[in-house]
Protein backbone atom coordinates (compact mmCIF):
# COMPACT_ATOMS: atom_id res chain seq x y z
CA UNK A 1 0.00 0.00 0.00
CA UNK A 2 1.32 3.70 -0.73
CA UNK A 3 1.37 6.05 1.59
CA UNK A 4 2.54 9.54 1.21
CA UNK A 5 3.35 11.59 4.72
CA UNK A 6 3.89 15.03 5.10
CA UNK A 7 7.28 16.22 7.19
CA UNK A 8 5.80 18.68 9.53
CA UNK A 9 7.30 21.29 11.87
CA UNK A 10 9.97 22.27 9.68
CA UNK A 11 11.32 25.99 10.69
CA UNK A 12 11.79 28.39 7.87
CA UNK A 13 14.96 27.16 6.04
CA UNK A 14 17.93 30.04 6.49
CA UNK A 15 20.77 29.61 4.46
CA UNK A 16 23.86 27.16 5.54
CA UNK A 17 20.50 25.32 7.52
CA UNK A 18 20.91 21.31 7.68
CA UNK A 19 17.87 20.59 5.92
CA UNK A 20 19.12 16.83 6.21
CA UNK A 21 19.33 17.00 9.90
CA UNK A 22 16.36 19.34 10.07
CA UNK A 23 14.15 16.64 8.33
CA UNK A 24 15.66 13.40 9.76
CA UNK A 25 14.00 15.14 13.29
CA UNK A 26 10.87 15.13 12.11
CA UNK A 27 10.32 11.83 9.57
CA UNK A 28 10.65 8.41 10.44
CA UNK A 29 12.45 7.09 7.10
CA UNK A 30 13.17 3.73 6.05
CA UNK A 31 14.69 2.11 3.70
CA UNK A 32 13.20 2.28 -0.26
CA UNK A 33 11.19 5.72 1.08
CA UNK A 34 10.99 8.25 -1.18
CA UNK A 35 12.20 11.56 0.18
CA UNK A 36 10.32 14.74 -1.52
CA UNK A 37 11.72 18.09 -1.06
CA UNK A 38 10.36 21.46 -2.52
CA UNK A 39 12.78 23.24 -4.24
CA UNK A 40 12.52 26.05 -2.30
CA UNK A 41 13.61 24.66 0.89
CA UNK A 42 16.87 23.39 -0.92
CA UNK A 43 17.46 26.71 -2.34
CA UNK A 44 16.90 28.57 0.66
CA UNK A 45 19.64 26.15 2.55
CA UNK A 46 22.11 26.85 -0.03
CA UNK A 47 21.65 30.47 0.03
CA UNK A 48 20.29 30.85 -3.42
CA UNK A 49 18.09 34.05 -2.43
CA UNK A 50 18.65 37.54 -4.19
CA UNK A 51 17.72 40.88 -2.53
CA UNK A 52 16.13 42.95 -5.62
CA UNK A 53 17.74 45.96 -3.96
CA UNK A 54 21.28 44.39 -4.69
CA UNK A 55 19.88 44.42 -8.38
CA UNK A 56 20.22 47.24 -10.91
CA UNK A 57 18.32 46.19 -14.17
CA UNK A 58 19.34 46.27 -17.85
CA UNK A 59 17.95 47.98 -20.45
CA UNK A 60 16.59 44.36 -21.74
CA UNK A 61 14.65 44.09 -18.77
CA UNK A 62 13.68 47.58 -18.43
CA UNK A 63 11.68 46.64 -21.98
CA UNK A 64 10.57 43.02 -20.57
CA UNK A 65 9.15 44.10 -17.34
CA UNK A 66 5.71 46.10 -18.47
CA UNK A 67 4.37 46.96 -14.66
CA UNK A 68 6.38 44.90 -12.95
CA UNK A 69 9.22 45.32 -11.02
CA UNK A 70 12.51 45.14 -13.75
CA UNK A 71 14.90 44.07 -11.32
CA UNK A 72 13.32 41.12 -11.19
CA UNK A 73 12.92 40.40 -14.54
CA UNK A 74 16.82 41.35 -14.40
CA UNK A 75 17.50 38.53 -11.99
CA UNK A 76 15.69 36.00 -14.74
CA UNK A 77 17.56 36.95 -17.50
CA UNK A 78 20.66 36.39 -15.60
CA UNK A 79 18.92 32.75 -14.67
CA UNK A 80 18.43 31.95 -18.35
CA UNK A 81 20.35 30.24 -21.24
CA UNK A 82 17.85 30.68 -23.50
CA UNK A 83 15.16 33.01 -23.63
CA UNK A 84 12.12 31.09 -25.41
CA UNK A 85 8.72 33.24 -25.31
CA UNK A 86 8.39 36.95 -23.96
CA UNK A 87 4.91 38.81 -23.43
CA UNK A 88 6.02 41.99 -21.07
CA UNK A 89 6.67 40.89 -18.42
CA UNK A 90 5.57 37.04 -18.87
CA UNK A 91 8.92 35.30 -19.71
CA UNK A 92 9.28 31.10 -20.68
CA UNK A 93 13.37 30.38 -20.54
CA UNK A 94 15.47 27.86 -20.89
CA UNK A 95 17.31 27.21 -17.95
CA UNK A 96 21.02 26.31 -17.30
CA UNK A 97 19.89 23.35 -16.24
CA UNK A 98 18.07 22.41 -19.31
CA UNK A 99 14.72 23.22 -17.73
CA UNK A 100 11.90 25.24 -19.82
CA UNK A 101 9.44 27.25 -17.35
CA UNK A 102 8.34 30.61 -16.85
CA UNK A 103 10.90 33.26 -15.73
CA UNK A 104 13.57 30.81 -15.53
CA UNK A 105 12.75 29.33 -11.96
CA UNK A 106 12.86 32.84 -10.14
CA UNK A 107 10.06 33.17 -8.13
CA UNK A 108 8.75 35.84 -4.96
CA UNK A 109 6.29 33.36 -3.38
CA UNK A 110 7.58 31.51 -0.23
CA UNK A 111 10.48 33.81 -0.09
CA UNK A 112 12.11 34.50 2.77
CA UNK A 113 10.59 37.91 3.30
CA UNK A 114 9.77 40.69 1.18
CA UNK A 115 12.01 42.44 -1.97
CA UNK A 116 13.69 38.69 -2.28
CA UNK A 117 13.66 36.16 -4.74
CA UNK A 118 14.28 32.80 -4.70
CA UNK A 119 16.69 30.68 -7.44
CA UNK A 120 16.64 27.53 -8.43
CA UNK A 121 19.57 25.20 -7.10
CA UNK A 122 22.37 25.42 -9.11
CA UNK A 123 22.89 21.57 -9.34
CA UNK A 124 19.02 20.27 -8.70
CA UNK A 125 20.86 16.47 -9.30
CA UNK A 126 24.10 17.03 -6.86
CA UNK A 127 21.19 18.79 -3.97
CA UNK A 128 19.14 15.75 -3.74
CA UNK A 129 22.51 13.35 -3.99
CA UNK A 130 23.96 15.25 -0.94
CA UNK A 131 20.78 15.39 1.05
CA UNK A 132 20.55 11.62 0.58
CA UNK A 133 23.88 10.88 1.53
CA UNK A 134 23.17 13.02 4.80
CA UNK A 135 19.84 11.40 5.85
CA UNK A 136 21.92 8.02 5.63
CA UNK A 137 24.51 9.36 7.56
CA UNK A 138 21.96 10.57 10.34
CA UNK A 139 19.28 7.88 9.91
CA UNK A 140 20.70 4.77 8.14
CA UNK A 141 18.36 4.66 5.78
CA UNK A 142 18.42 3.87 1.94
CA UNK A 143 16.01 6.27 0.82
CA UNK A 144 15.16 8.14 -2.71
CA UNK A 145 15.35 11.83 -2.72
CA UNK A 146 13.41 14.24 -5.29
CA UNK A 147 14.29 18.06 -4.95
CA UNK A 148 10.39 19.38 -7.02
CA UNK A 149 8.84 22.38 -8.32
CA UNK A 150 5.91 23.70 -9.97
CA UNK A 151 5.70 23.32 -13.77
CA UNK A 152 2.88 24.54 -16.26
CA UNK A 153 2.61 22.14 -19.19
CA UNK A 154 2.01 22.55 -22.64
CA UNK A 155 -1.63 22.55 -23.84
CA UNK A 156 -3.00 22.31 -19.70
CA UNK A 157 -4.60 24.48 -17.23
CA UNK A 158 -2.71 24.58 -14.24
CA UNK A 159 0.44 23.36 -12.44
CA UNK A 160 2.08 20.19 -11.17
CA UNK A 161 5.24 19.43 -9.35
CA UNK A 162 7.76 18.09 -11.07
CA UNK A 163 11.34 16.54 -10.24
CA UNK A 164 13.81 18.91 -11.05
CA UNK A 165 16.83 16.90 -8.94
CA UNK A 166 17.16 13.15 -8.00
CA UNK A 167 18.95 11.00 -6.32
CA UNK A 168 18.70 7.08 -5.44
CA UNK A 169 15.88 6.47 -8.00
CA UNK A 170 15.05 5.70 -11.60
CA UNK A 171 13.45 8.70 -13.23
CA UNK A 172 11.72 6.59 -15.54
CA UNK A 173 10.15 3.42 -16.59
CA UNK A 174 10.52 2.29 -20.16
CA UNK A 175 7.56 -0.06 -21.18
CA UNK A 176 8.88 -0.61 -24.52
CA UNK A 177 8.78 -3.63 -25.28
CA UNK A 178 5.98 -5.39 -22.91
CA UNK A 179 2.79 -6.80 -23.21
CA UNK A 180 -0.36 -5.92 -22.17
CA UNK A 181 -3.19 -7.88 -21.23
CA UNK A 182 -4.50 -8.65 -25.00
CA UNK A 183 -1.01 -9.06 -25.91
CA UNK A 184 -0.43 -5.59 -27.40
CA UNK A 185 3.24 -5.01 -27.44
CA UNK A 186 3.95 -1.36 -26.28
CA UNK A 187 6.21 0.77 -28.87
CA UNK A 188 6.71 4.01 -27.05
CA UNK A 189 5.38 4.04 -23.31
CA UNK A 190 7.65 5.45 -21.09
CA UNK A 191 6.67 6.57 -17.32
CA UNK A 192 7.75 9.31 -15.90
CA UNK A 193 8.54 8.38 -12.32
CA UNK A 194 9.76 10.61 -10.99
CA UNK A 195 7.47 13.31 -12.00
CA UNK A 196 4.36 11.05 -10.64
CA UNK A 197 6.17 10.75 -7.37
CA UNK A 198 6.92 14.67 -7.13
CA UNK A 199 3.34 15.27 -8.26
CA UNK A 200 1.98 13.02 -5.81
CA UNK A 201 3.67 14.13 -2.77
CA UNK A 202 2.50 18.18 -3.70
CA UNK A 203 -0.86 16.68 -2.34
CA UNK A 204 0.22 16.43 1.06
CA UNK A 205 2.73 19.85 0.73
CA UNK A 206 0.69 22.16 -0.66
CA UNK A 207 1.59 25.58 -1.92
CA UNK A 208 0.92 27.62 1.31
CA UNK A 209 0.41 25.31 4.05
CA UNK A 210 4.33 25.70 4.90
CA UNK A 211 5.25 21.67 4.71
CA UNK A 212 8.05 21.82 2.14
CA UNK A 213 8.69 18.11 2.43
CA UNK A 214 6.62 14.64 2.31
CA UNK A 215 8.01 10.81 2.37
CA UNK A 216 6.42 8.65 0.09
CA UNK A 217 6.12 4.84 0.99
CA UNK A 218 5.59 1.61 -0.85
CA UNK A 219 6.70 2.41 -4.43
CA UNK A 220 9.76 0.49 -5.54
CA UNK A 221 11.52 3.24 -7.46
CA UNK A 222 15.44 2.43 -6.90
CA UNK A 223 17.86 2.88 -9.11
CA UNK A 224 20.23 5.11 -11.01
CA UNK A 225 19.55 8.38 -13.14
CA UNK A 226 19.03 11.93 -12.59
CA UNK A 227 16.73 14.69 -13.79
CA UNK A 228 18.29 15.54 -16.81
CA UNK A 229 16.86 12.59 -18.31
CA UNK A 230 13.49 13.45 -17.87
CA UNK A 231 13.77 16.81 -20.43
CA UNK A 232 13.70 16.50 -23.67
CA UNK A 233 16.66 18.63 -25.44
CA UNK A 234 15.86 21.47 -27.41
CA UNK A 235 17.03 20.38 -30.54
CA UNK A 236 15.84 16.76 -30.68
CA UNK A 237 13.79 15.81 -33.64
CA UNK A 238 10.56 14.18 -31.72
CA UNK A 239 9.72 13.05 -35.44
CA UNK A 240 12.71 11.71 -36.47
Amino acid sequence: MISIRPVEGLPEIEPGADLGALIAERAELTDGDVLVVAQKAVSKAEGRVVRLDEVEPSEHALRLAGGEDPRRLEVILRESARIVRTRAPLVIAETRHGFVCASAGVDSSNAPEAGTVVLLPEDPDASAARLRERLRELTGAEVGVIVSDSFGRAWRQGTTDVAIGLAGIRPLLDLQGTRDRAGYELHSTVIAVADELAGAAELVMGKTAGVPAAVISGVDATGQGNARELVIPADRDLFR
